[in-house]
């Protein structure tokens, strides 16, 4: 498991480009057959993916948690972006499709992932957060995710919200997770764009066309940087930063939250004339 440490929004302004990839871009997340994990010391926060191909993939504690096993104090959500797959969390077995979300709480000590085909492999993108709760392990289809589409095309950001883990779908501790898809001819996401330093996030972008890129934007509103990345790249965006993408076609993204405020639609807006 890889170990990031935080950095502050002075040192981040003289940033390159390579130590802006080395700190807040995670790529070759998915690996067939492993399991990859990413410490993030914002809010403590795992970012991962799992992609099982040939075999059955264990999730596995590691010295930096200091705990028996992965969940002992910790959450965790599931969205795979890939083909059918099967998750089994202390023996009870979950089936997700493309776009199926299963919480797990604290306190389950086996998880494993395996998919159901080789030849179309499930993709198991996992966030985890402390937690000091314990809340039921469920799942969430596509389906029911009460899915709603905002944006327009004049604009290019016409795209689909679900919403899995939140106050009013899956009950958790502090993990807010849901995933966003653009239609067809919009680039744009998060856009105007927010910050919300009572909470960290995460971005991983998935359905990014082969040939294609997508360039998201962060850092302080009135100081932004940029990165580039390819399909199946995580973005690791501290709250004290804005998380907006444009993409050279469109994609999808899945975003996760974990911090101080479990709400939704805490965020603290930026207009698009004061970005800079």
């Amino acid at each position: 498991m890889e170990v990031r440490f935080e950095s502050s929004p002075r040192e981040t302004k003289s940033m390159n480009t390579q130590e802006l990839r080395d700190n807040f871009l995670i790529e070759n997340l998915m690996v067939d057959d492993e399991v990859k994990l990413v410490y993030s010391h914002y809010d403590r926060v795992i970012i991962g993916g799992a992609k099982p191909v040939t075999k059955t993939l264990s999730l596995e504690t590691h010295a930096e948690l200091r705990a028996d096993f992965f969940l002992e104090r910790r959450e965790m959500g599931i969205i795979n972006v890939g083909g059918n797959g099967v998750v089994e969390a202390d023996g009870e077995t979950h089936n997700l499709s493309r776009l199926d979300c299963l919480y797990i709480g604290k306190g389950v000590k086996s998880v494993t992932f395996r998919s159901e085909e080789a030849g179309t492999p499930a993709i198991f993108y996992l966030l985890s957060a402390p937690a000091h709760m314990t809340y039921p392990t469920r799942k969430l289809s596509k389906e029911e995710a009460t899915p709603t589409t905002i944006g327009d095309p004049s604009t290019s950001n016409r795209r689909t919200i679900y919403k899995y883990i939140h106050s009013e779908g899956i009950k958790s501790c502090q993990l807010v997770m849901g995933l966003t898809v653009l239609d067809k001819g919009s680039v744009w996401n998060t856009m105007p764009s927010h910050t919300h330093t009572r909470r960290m996030e995460a971005y991983f972008y998935f359905d990014v066309q082969e040939g294609q890129a997508v360039f998201h934007f962060m850092g302080e509103p009135q100081q932004t940087r940029h990165l580039v990345l390819q399909n199946n790249s995580a973005i690791i965006s501290p709250p004290w930063s804005i998380h907006s993408g444009c993409g050279t076609a469109n994609y999808g993204f899945i975003w996760g939250m974990a911090g101080e405020n479990y709400n939704y639609t805490d965020m603290d807006p930026v207009a698009i004339p004061d970005i800079r």
